[in-house]
């Protein structure tokens, strides 16, 4: 058994299993190639498990991307590698396949969240349900925004620039990492990035990661705008998106995992932690100072999921661990 640590951007396995390997439907795998992320292996064994240590925790992403008959093996492995490294596991972003074989083996596993899809062949923004959707995307247009895709290489300074207003807005926030894309690096070959400007200045911009499985297509992944900019900015961009895509046949758009949402009592496992469960409902409540999963929400439902898949969190061991939890949010960078 082998624990590496590599920008698994660079290593064509972890690409190459989370084409071939997506009977869990994570609809967030790419996610996996992000920079930073560590990977574990075993001899033989078809797949790997991802993950982030941070202080004495292994946060696990998703479960690990693997052929079926190797799925418990490397889940196994790395359980006693953690154990052996005297860490704490934590998985997240577990779809219901993968939690359900985290809990028969003993991890208490809870529903974390949600992920939302649009079907793109059916979709279109005509109607009255749309009518605030389509003033937003026009008014961005009045106001003179301008929508393309582009080479990420070729726009940086661009990017730069409103990554740098955007964080300026949030009190100098550090980007968040891991359980959201990012722009750059080995990866950025198969992901897709929409950039809007005004009278020739970049206002904001959309960057899109692949998504395999049977709702294959892409998710709208990593955005940022230019604030107090026009309304509608990212509407629009991303309405632009959509048409690009459905021209070329794509099926779905994700609009990926927003913690705290989707919450549902007939999601929850058999062995679930009821007062894990009472706290993503608070956290859903009243919990925007540490995820703005309200408004978060509020954005996605704009265009009218066609599906919503719940997400799962999973403890090794017979309760929720708050402080595993925790770290799912330092590996993430958010505090």
């Amino acid at each position: 058994m082998t624990a590496t640590t590599t920008d698994t951007g660079t290593d064509d396995r972890i690409l190459s299993a989370i084409r071939a390997h997506t009977e869990s439907e994570n609809p967030s795998a790419f996610l996996a190639l992000n920079s930073g992320n560590s990977m574990f292996t075993v001899p033989g064994a078809d797949g790997a498990v991802v993950y982030r240590r941070t202080g004495r925790w292994a946060v696990q992403f998703g479960g690990p991307f693997a052929a079926e008959e190797d799925y418990d093996t490397l889940l196994d492995a790395f359980r006693r590698y953690a154990r052996d490294e005297g860490l704490g596991l934590v998985g997240v972003q577990l779809q219901r396949a993968d939690a359900e074989r985290y809990a028969r083996r003993g991890f208490t596993v809870n529903q974390v969240g949600a992920s939302w899809a649009v079907s793109l062949p059916e979709f279109t923004l005509r109607g009255t349900k749309f009518m605030q959707l389509r003033n937003k995307i026009s008014r961005a247009h009045r106001n003179g925004l301008t929508v393309r895709e582009a080479d990420a290489a070729d726009v940086r300074d661009a990017i730069a620039t409103i990554d740098a207003a955007w964080l300026g807005s949030k009190g100098g926030a550090q980007q968040l990492e891991f359980l959201v894309g990012q722009i750059g690096g080995p990866a950025q070959a198969h992901r897709r990035l929409f950039v809007g400007t005004i009278e020739g200045a970049p206002v904001a911009y959309i960057s899109y990661s692949p998504v395999y499985g049977s709702r294959a297509g892409w998710m709208h992944d990593l955005s940022r705008r230019i604030p107090e900019g026009s309304p509608g900015l990212m509407e629009a961009i991303n309405a632009h998106a959509v048409e690009v895509l459905r021209g070329e046949g794509v099926q779905w758009l994700h609009f990926g995992f927003t913690p705290f949402t989707g919450l549902d009592a007939s999601h929850e496992l058999d062995g679930h932690s009821p007062a894990f469960q009472w706290l993503m409902h608070a956290l859903w409540a009243e919990g925007a100072a540490l995820y703005p999963a309200q408004t978060q929400l509020s954005y996605k439902q704009k265009w009218a999921p066609d599906v919503v898949v719940p997400e799962y969190v999973a403890f090794d061991g017979p309760q929720a661990s708050l402080p595993g939890f925790a770290h799912v949010f330092r590996a993430c960078k958010a505090f």
